[in-house]
């Protein structure tokens, strides 16, 4: 998991959710909104593919990658591919 700060190009999400930058195929996207359903943690799903905005943003914090899922935080940091116990301390702090 790498995290990095926000540029102005990403919104950011409520306080308690998390914004999740994914596609349609990703397996690690489906697995990640699965256990924040179970969980209960809200977010709102950003499709890199339909939007090349995002794709950029996604690249500009993954080192030119478009590494999905990057996930952003209400404080403004992402993370790439974090697990569901990353997401709870982040949102915990």
């Amino acid at each position: 998991m790498s995290d990095t700060t926000t540029s102005n190009r990403s919104p950011l999400p409520a306080d308690g959710t998390v914004l999740m930058y994914s596609t349609t195929w990703c397996g690690y996207c489906r697995r990640l909104r699965t256990q924040l359903d179970s969980e209960g943690i809200g977010y709102t799903v950003i499709d890199i593919e339909e939007q090349p905005e995002a794709a950029a943003y996604v690249e500009q914090v993954n080192g030119g990658n478009q590494t999905v899922p990057t996930v952003v935080y209400p404080d403004g940091t992402a993370a790439t591919n974090p697990s569901l116990a990353d997401v709870r301390l982040a949102l915990a702090n």
